[in-house]
Parts: C-alpha cells; structure tokens; sequence
C-alpha cells in the first residue's frame, strides 16, 4: 500500500532543465518535496528519497520547518 503511493506520487511529478543545466524535480500538492541534481536520473533518486523521508516524518508528525533540527 505504502509503495503504490510512493509509485503513484512519483508518476506526478515534474521535471524541468534549470539554467545552470541541473535538473529541478517537485511533486505538486506535497510541499516541501523536491530535488535537484546534475542529472535527470538522479534527480529522480533524490525526489523518491525526499518523498520517502516527508513520509516519513509526517506520519511522527514532525513538520518540514523542522527537519534540520533533527
């Protein structure tokens, strides 16, 4: 159940080129959840693994704001 919707979030999301040539990645509707590396594949990584960690710190009700504090 928990990977069918990390599967079906990650099926939305949106990828554009920056200036700098790196590639920008977000999934709309869950703030906070991006990524931006030199490549589009890894992009991609990065994106599931923010997703997997917002996921993850929601569910312990931990809000993103404070994330760095941990």
């Amino acid at each position: 159940m928990l990977m069918d919707y990390i599967l079906q979030k990650l099926a939305q999301a949106r990828y554009k080129i920056l200036d700098d040539g790196t590639y920008f990645g977000e999934i709309p509707g869950l703030q906070g959840v991006w990524a931006s590396e030199k490549t589009l594949e890894k992009c991609r990584e990065a994106l599931r693994e923010v997703l997997e960690e917002w996921l993850i710190l929601r569910q312990a009700g931990i809000a993103k704001k404070d994330w760095d504090s941990l």
